[in-house]
């Protein structure tokens, strides 16, 4: 679809803008009345007028090549069309059933009829609002927010929260209801990572509930009585608590009956001193016991490991499931292991180097270097980085496909991107990108503000585009073609099968023409 600006004279768009910015001086006269006392709310219509009437439909199908001050073009990355107006002020874009309005930084909007979604955002992140089909998330700051929708179980739900005082949920469903005002009295379901909640002038009394296990809280956290399926416990913190909980079974969804461990955990003075068992009756029982800070162990057919004193004392660990022996002294800063399962020898932060059949990682001058890598087959994942954010340079492949991503950054001076279908994009000046990578967001609301200089190639069609000073200088080229725009468009070239043309100061200076291939009669 081809975004049809309404046509103007170009030197009567510059001159309506600049008048509009001038403080005391407008566009349009005959809106000054009532305007006197506020210059700024006058400027800021007329602009938006003059860029109204910049994007509003118009007659016929040629392109806008102003530079800066609006250029149309074709995506380089996939089928659609863009427009850009006043720099990187105003843009609208346009690709398949997607369409995005977007003013940086105060806000944009972003429509996909195909998926149903919606995503609007103003002054991101402080407002923003997404849609999904009939799921919504409206939020302010994270702190006022409003959520509703069908859940897995399609159950329509509709959520309020301010937080972290006031929090609501209604539903058709009786059952689902709930309403907590904090600190007084509430219920509350699927939050806070549990089930469901319930206080009354917390923290003088409150209740949780995981799964099967609920707790009763009293002058939270000192005092606690928990139960369960099989489960006894109680806490009078920090002074002791007890806990125990008995073998169980449970049948998965193959039918299958599987083996629960219980469990006894202890604790005296925490956290000087705690005693637990795990997996007690299961495979690979565990007993650990801690006297802080002089010792701590772990004991299990599988592993066992010490460290005195803890936790920056001499630590042995001898791991017979994964075959490998560790010494650390002090752990974590020095450490050495030898073993089928694991290699590593490091000494903080001078240097390490640390080996597994599936994860590599080495530095030097922590965190001058750092690299690191996972291979999965298929997967294979490498990462290198030079002060944190400063310098990444990420790669991941599918050995199996043979489909690699590469992502290069280096703060805030550029951001590079190759996606698996070996489409590539680079950005200069990119100071949020590197520390936020992949937030669309960010993206859209603020890489405008700063890329001045985008190049893009489509691996697919063999397609590029570069771009440097918000289009004051544009390159496009296909396998086919050529066009090329630039200062304001007073310079345009344009090659293809049909020929080459040139214009300069809207003038035309040359065209030729190829002529037509003869057919061959056969």
């Amino acid at each position: 679809m081809n975004i049809q600006p309404k046509r103007l004279d170009l030197p009567l768009i510059v001159k309506l803008i600049l008048r509009s910015l001038i403080p005391g001086r407008s566009c349009f006269p005959q809106m000054e009345h009532g305007l006197e006392h506020r210059p700024l709310t006058k400027r800021l219509i007329a602009v938006g007028i003059c860029v109204f009437m910049l994007i509003s439909p118009r007659g016929h199908s040629a392109e806008w090549e102003s530079g800066p001050l609006i250029h149309e073009f074709k995506l380089t990355l996939a089928p659609g069309r863009r427009l850009e107006a006043i720099g990187p002020l105003v843009s609208y874009e346009q690709r398949e059933a997607q369409t995005q309005w977007a003013f940086p930084p105060l806000f944009s909007h972003t429509f996909d009829e195909g998926a149903d979604a919606e995503e609007f955002d103003l002054a991101y992140p402080l407002l923003t609002c997404a849609r999904f089909g009939t799921e919504y998330r409206f939020q302010f700051f994270q702190l006022f927010s409003l959520s509703g929708g069908q859940n897995q179980q399609e159950n329509t739900q509709k959520r309020f929260t301010l937080f972290p005082i006031y929090f609501q949920q209604r539903s058709p469903d009786p059952g689902l209801n709930y309403t907590a005002l904090v600190p007084f009295y509430g219920r509350l379901e699927n939050r806070l990572f549990r089930d469901e909640i319930r206080f009354v002038l917390f923290p003088l009394y409150g209740q949780s509930r995981k799964k099967d296990v609920v707790t009763d809280n009293w002058l939270y956290p000192f005092f606690h009585l928990r139960h369960g399926d099989a489960l006894q416990g109680w806490q009078f913190w920090p002074l002791a608590g007890y806990e125990h909980k008995d073998m169980t079974t449970r049948t998965d969804r193959d039918g299958e009956v599987q083996t629960i461990g219980g469990h006894k955990k202890f604790f005296a003075l925490w956290p000087v001193f705690f005693d637990q068992k795990l997996r007690i009756g299961a495979e690979n029982p565990e007993h650990h016991q801690a006297l802080l800070p002089l010792y701590s162990r772990l004991r299990s057919p599988q592993r066992d490991s010490t460290t005195l004193p803890w936790p920056f004392g001499l630590t042995l660990t001898d791991d017979r499931a994964k075959k490998y022996r560790e010494v650390g002294a002090p752990w974590p800063l020095i450490v050495f292991a030898r073993g089928e399962g694991k290699t590593a020898n490091r000494v903080w932060p001078l240097f390490s180097h640390a080996k597994t059949p599936i994860l590599e990682s080495d530095f030097f001058l922590w965190p001058l270097y750092k690299y690191s890598r996972a291979h999965a087959p298929p997967l294979d994942r490498e990462r290198t980085r030079i002060l944190f954010f400063l310098y990444s340079d990420l790669v991941e492949k599918n050995e199996g496909t043979g489909a690699a991503l590469q992502r290069t950054d280096l703060w805030p001076l550029f951001t590079a991107k190759r996606d698996r279908d070996g489409n590539e994009r680079l950005q200069l000046i990119a100071p949020l990108e590197p520390l936020l990578p992949n937030n669309k967001g960010i993206e859209r609301n603020y890489s405008p503000l700063w890329s001045i200089w985008r190049s893009e190639k489509s691996a697919k069609t063999g397609a590029s585009s570069q771009s440097f000073l918000w289009n004051l200088y544009r390159l496009h080229t296909t396998p086919e073609t050529r066009k090329c725009s630039l200062l304001f468009g007073l310079i345009q070239y344009q090659s293809g099968p049909e020929g080459k043309r040139l214009r300069m100061f809207y003038v035309p200076v040359f065209k030729t023409r190829k002529p037509p291939v003869a057919r061959r009669e056969p």
